[in-house]
């Protein structure tokens, strides 16, 4: 999850939840994310809560399995006490960091955790992220035999040039080895690409494109790359050192993606994710952008809960003294009203591939249709069959589609 944390409440030390936040439960989704902080080395690139070996301030990275735990089931029984359901998680995904930097062991510890504190559904969706260099075939054997479905390779680029601006640090040649061991241990396979690296070229983003879509994965995602504050990219970038990226050679470089990814028999299902088919989304993030409940597990780590948002403190060490003294590890929190939860929930329903109603919307946005469809940006046929889905076009400037779908009611008189 990104390192910035938000401004709001302090959270309580219990880290009991409001009434309200019971309001619809069983109507919406519950998964529950892991956060794993660590990481070999920091990526110029990076602003997620990570750390590497030199900045643990004494913590020992073979204790986090058992600090994770301890959260698990202190959440559960903050749920029980405040008087919501504990109910089994339908995803669970490990991020970082790098969760594989940690035993498969560990790995499964925290997964009969999350079964011990919540229960997990039969056919849940198990995910680890996971570096082409950290794993080898009888580490994903193991995390297999220990219940997870699913790996997603960071592998970001195939080009050595572009691999080292990002500074990653895997060799382009391991993706088919992990690839394969992946598959014969039974797990489904996703692989995330970044676009938009100074210096790369759309020849080089094709090679790319080509050596994902030759592995055959299950999923894919592209992610244009956003150059943020704080992150020595940027510092490169505000000396001179490296070019911005453009944004017009990452249109074409989108749209390349999108068309090589359709012809390969990938369908998006979101904005910067595709699929082979309806089964293998990703079920975890849909919950994401459908506004599911997830509980956030470890540093920096978010949580939703029925229109309740928190978040952890973010250093490890922070982390461990509370969960080990007992106190939650919540550092802030926020309870969204009305106004914002509907803008999040355009915006973030806008992303995917169903769309959003159009009797969902206030009448400024249902105002807006025709003209977003005049524009190419949502779907005709889509629209006329009550849903706002974007076109290619719109989902190039879904941002600007969004906008406009949560005009003020002013705007249309």
């Amino acid at each position: 999850m990104p390192s910035a944390l938000p401004l709001a409440d302090p959270a309580p030390a219990d880290g009991l939840l409001p009434a309200s936040a019971s309001d619809g439960a069983s109507e919406r989704s519950f998964g529950v994310y892991l956060h794993v902080p660590f990481c070999r080395v920091r990526c110029g690139y990076c602003d997620f809560n990570t750390y590497t070996a030199t900045e643990l301030r004494g913590v020992r990275q073979s204790d986090y399995a058992s600090q994770a735990s301890l959260e698990l089931a202190a959440a559960a029984g903050v749920l029980e006490e405040s008087g919501l359901p504990v109910r089994a998680a339908s995803t669970l995904f490990f991020g970082g960091g790098t969760p594989t930097l940690l035993p498969s062991g560990d790995l499964g510890r925290m997964l009969d955790a999350t079964r011990d504190a919540f229960g997990v559904e039969p056919d849940a969706e198990i995910t680890t992220e996971a570096n082409p260099d950290s794993v080898d075939a009888r580490y994903l054997a193991e995390l297999a035999a220990a219940g997870f479905t699913r790996v997603s390779f960071g592998m970001q680029s195939a080009v050595p040039s572009v691999l080292a601006t990002l500074e990653r640090t895997h060799d382009p040649a391991r993706i088919p080895l992990v690839v394969e061991w992946a598959r014969e241990a039974g797990l489904d396979v996703s692989v995330d690409l970044i676009y938009g690296t100074p210096g790369e070229t759309l020849a080089d983003w094709q090679r790319s494109l080509e050596h994902a879509i030759a592995q055959r994965p299950d999923h894919l995602s592209a992610y244009s790359l956003i150059v943020e504050d704080g992150t020595k990219l940027a510092r490169q970038i505000r000396r001179g050192e490296v070019a911005e990226p453009d944004e017009d050679l990452q249109a074409d470089m989108y749209e390349l993606a999108d068309r090589m990814l359709t012809d390969a028999g990938f369908d998006w299902y979101e904005v910067s994710n595709w699929s082979r088919g309806e089964r293998h989304r990703s079920r975890h993030n849909l919950a994401y952008w459908r506004g599911g409940d997830w509980w956030g597990i470890g540093p920096g780590a978010h949580s939703h809960v029925g229109g309740v948002r928190w978040w952890n403190v973010k250093h490890p060490a922070a982390y461990a003294d509370r969960v080990l003294g007992g106190v939650s590890p919540a550092a802030g929190r926020e309870t969204l009203d009305a106004e914002t939860r509907e803008t999040e929930r355009v915006l973030l329903l806008a992303r995917i591939r169903e769309g959003i109603t159009v009797s969902s919307l206030h009448a400024a946005g249902r105002h807006a249709v025709a003209g977003l469809i005049a524009d190419g940006l949502i779907d005709a046929k889509a629209a006329l069959s009550g849903s706002v889905r974007l076109t290619l076009t719109g989902r190039l400037l879904a941002d600007a589609v969004v906008r406009r779908l949560l005009a003020d009611d002013e705007s249309i008189s």
